[in-house]
């Protein structure tokens, strides 16, 4: 018992912290029975995380349509822990084969509505390559944990954790 209160003050801790310092609509705490802890997800005032191809693939759409595209934010998960706790990669691997790519989405109209992220009045070229752009908030998107670590000053720091190899991004 005292282990489940330990990680539900953690995981109200990080929920107070990305809704009131970082902004977050629609933090909820998730709890399932085959995982360890709460889990918490939400949706962040902007995009957190661009994979690597799909910043390449971005910037080519970019450079040939001369203008940005919008990049809304998408839901994420985030995985309380404590400074002081030691997980290994095992239990690293059981959160992440418990849990889909992309979280639950309730109110989140930006997660499914890819209209709204780009303009499809262009040719038919530029529309197959709006569309692969598409496919890396969809299919193409891995799995991956926004790591929330608490210190005994309740003072929290994020980290990325991807499920396998993910190429570093270019500069």
């Amino acid at each position: 018992m005292a282990g489940d209160r330990h990680t539900e003050a953690l995981a109200q801790i990080v929920l107070n912290n990305l809704e009131n310092q970082h902004d977050w609509t629609s933090a909820t705490v998730y709890r399932q029975a085959d995982l360890p802890r709460p889990i918490i997800y939400g949706l962040p005032p902007k995009r957190l995380y661009v994979h690597p191809d799909e910043q390449i693939a971005t910037i080519k759409v970019e450079k040939d349509r001369k203008e940005r595209i919008v990049q809304l934010p998408e839901p994420e998960w985030v995985l309380p822990l404590h400074l002081a706790e030691k997980w290994s990669p095992s239990q690293f691997a059981a959160v992440f084969d418990v849990l889909d790519a992309l979280p639950p989405s309730d109110e989140d109209p930006q997660a499914g509505d890819d209209s709204r992220d780009y303009d499809d009045d262009d040719d038919n070229d530029n529309d197959k390559e709006l569309a692969q752009l598409r496919l890396w908030r969809g299919p193409k998107r891995g799995k991956r944990i926004l790591l929330a670590t608490v210190q005994d000053d309740s003072t929290v720091t994020y980290y990325f954790m991807h499920d396998g190899l993910v190429k570093p991004r270019q500069n």
